[in-house]
């Protein structure tokens, strides 16, 4: 049996996000917008439900929706080397992220260190550092 189109509004409901959400995604050309006949309601095809998931979904590993709109135009299984190399990039980007945080992180650890012990007559070693000219 074939699934009915859907409203805008069951739409949202079965892909797990907000009316506004999927009308974000029409303007960034990411989700089609159906035509409106006239008096009458615009119905998207069933599979959009799981095309906004893909997006979603996406968008929890990091991608940007740029680079969705660049794997939603690979998702057709012929571009496997191409998407490979699109997650690899954004490993890339997250591991030099991790590396960048674990840097903050290292130094705000030091730098509680230094105001654990004591200012011993000077100001709050934090601020000096964030307030130091160099």
């Amino acid at each position: 049996m074939a699934q009915a189109a859907l409203t805008i509004g069951r739409l949202a409901r079965d892909a797990g996000v907000n009316v506004q959400t999927i009308r974000f995604y029409q303007r960034r050309g990411l989700v089609a917008k159906p035509s409106r006949p006239p008096g009458g309601v615009r119905r998207y095809p069933p599979d959009a439900a799981a095309r906004i998931r893909f997006i979603k979904r996406a968008q929890a590993l990091g991608f940007s929706l740029d680079e969705v709109a660049l794997l939603l135009g690979l998702s057709d299984g012929k571009h496997c080397a191409e998407t490979k190399a699109l997650a690899e990039k954004k490993l890339s980007r997250v591991e030099q992220k991790m590396s960048d945080l674990a840097a903050v992180q290292n130094a705000l650890k030091g730098l509680i260190t230094e105001c654990s012990k004591g200012s011993r007559g000077h100001g709050c070693p934090i601020i000096e550092v964030l307030a130091a000219e160099r």
